[in-house]
């Protein structure tokens, strides 16, 4: 039984990617297509706040692009001997919050200790931290559109027919793909039962008319797997 991930798969060289393998282990035959492209922004201004820890309570990482972007601002030489020598441990008296595993690992890597990523979601993780202390955000990334997004969909469809099931991992990847899915599905469109990675995703499913079959009750591939399998009724 085929299904479809819209997701940027894991990082070359560090294995399978896990939702692929999970899907495999339920006997699904699990294909990925990435749907966004990133530029990041505001690096220098990011690491100016990163030089400041004592203006802070903690950090709150949102997704693995956001620590990516940490490790840029990190990787010049001087940069890089400031966040060793001093910064890395100032920060470490203070919170990194997460949501998820994949996020919590990457903010291991940076030599902090994570913190929420048993959370399930970011509504969750928001709530505690907005009892305790005020925010100031930065955005540190944009996406868009993949160019090859279309052409791969279509590839997809064409070879491989209609998926029982498509996944959703963000609200940009509803944007960016359903226009896509609806024309190359066609009526068939009915036969898919749509699940949402967490409750924004569904959300942003539910507003374009998605029927959402599935929700992950965390945002991990065992939850998903598992939901996938009851939706689809197996």
């Amino acid at each position: 039984m085929k299904v479809l991930l819209l997701k940027d798969p894991k990082d070359r060289g560090s294995g399978p990617d896990p939702y692929i393998q999970e899907l495999g282990l339920y006997g699904f035959e699990a294909a990925l297509i990435p749907v966004l492209s990133f530029e990041f922004v505001s690096l220098q201004t990011f690491f100016e706040k990163l030089s400041h820890p004592d203006h802070y309570e903690g950090l709150i990482f949102t997704s693995p692009r956001a620590v990516e972007a940490a490790k840029l601002c990190l990787g010049e030489n001087s940069k890089n001997e400031a966040w060793r020598n001093s910064l890395k441990e100032k920060w470490n008296n203070k919170s990194a919050y997460v949501v998820g595993k994949a996020t919590a690992s990457l903010v291991e890597e940076i030599g902090l200790a994570p913190q929420g990523e048993k959370c399930g979601n970011a509504e969750k993780l928001a709530g505690y931290i907005c009892a305790s202390i005020s925010l100031e955000s930065l955005t540190v990334y944009q996406t868009a559109q993949r160019p090859s997004l279309q052409e791969s969909l279509k590839n997809y469809f064409s070879q491989q027919g209609i998926p029982a099931s498509i996944i959703f991992f963000s609200p940009s990847g509803v944007r960016f793909c359903l226009q896509h899915i609806q024309k190359f599905s066609g009526d068939l469109i009915n036969q898919i039962k749509f699940a949402a990675i967490g409750p924004a995703t569904a959300e942003a499913m539910e507003a374009e008319g998605i029927r959402v079959s599935c929700t992950a009750e965390n945002p991990t591939p065992q939850d998903l797997a598992a939901g996938i399998k009851k939706a689809l009724h197996l």
